[in-house]
């Protein structure tokens, strides 16, 4: 069994208690929790720790400088063959950011309240990563490496350019908003890409971990060129 289809499990859907972790830490980021004064040491353990961590043999490239202000339209990751249209979403009544539908698996979250993709900040994207019956738009996710390239389309006509620099699953009970949703260097345009991973736990019905994948921006497009 590939890694891809250990962290996918075998067509169930998301549930809401797997989301539960995960959105939490959504609504923290929105609350500004995620801003981890220098000088402060966040202890942490497991794969949490190596958030952030250098990936040998990956040339990155230097960041571009951030972009203004512009809504996202679609994300395309072509190393992974997805390609989703992107719809804003809120909070809920818990102060939770609210998933994507269940009945529009093929679509990808965007914490509409927070920064705009290519904008200076972390943009935050989430998705499912399966249906009762089929994948859905993450499904492909935990396969992203370093160096990856992923593509928001907005809505001023410009294509901004990330490159994938960290990839984490990290376990439910090890996650940490500040560092999964925090910005990796201050003054960057970033990105998350998030959905479920680990495996399904029969038991709780939930997923066992949270799939993390950070970019920052390296440079623009235009659509037509793509």
């Amino acid at each position: 069994m590939s890694d891809r289809e250990r962290s996918s499990g075998t067509g169930r859907l998301m549930t809401w208690a797997a989301w539960a972790v995960l959105l939490l830490g959504f609504w923290l980021w929105g609350r500004e929790v995620t801003d981890v004064r220098q000088g402060i040491a966040t202890p942490t353990t497991g794969d949490v720790a190596a958030v952030g961590r250098p990936w040998g043999g990956v040339e990155l490239p230097p960041a571009h400088k951030p972009l203004r202000q512009a809504r996202p339209l679609r994300v395309d990751v072509p190393a992974l063959r997805i390609q989703a249209p992107v719809v804003a979403r809120g909070l809920d009544r818990q102060g939770a950011i609210q998933p994507p539908p269940y009945d529009q698996p093929g679509v990808v979250g965007w914490y509409g309240a927070g920064a705009r993709p290519g904008a200076a900040g972390t943009s935050l994207f989430v998705g499912h990563v399966d249906t009762e019956t089929r994948p859905a738009v993450f499904y492909r996710l935990s396969s992203a490496r370093p160096g990856d390239k992923v593509r928001v389309v907005r809505d001023d006509g410009t294509v901004a350019e990330f490159t994938v620099d960290d990839v984490q699953v990290v376990p439910r009970e090890r996650f940490d908003a500040r560092q999964a949703y925090g910005a990796r260097k201050r003054g960057r345009a970033e990105l998350r890409l998030v959905t479920c991973g680990g495996t399904f736990d029969r038991a709780s019905r939930s997923y066992t971990a949270n799939v993390v994948v950070s970019a920052y921006l390296t440079g623009t497009l235009s659509e037509v060129g793509m």
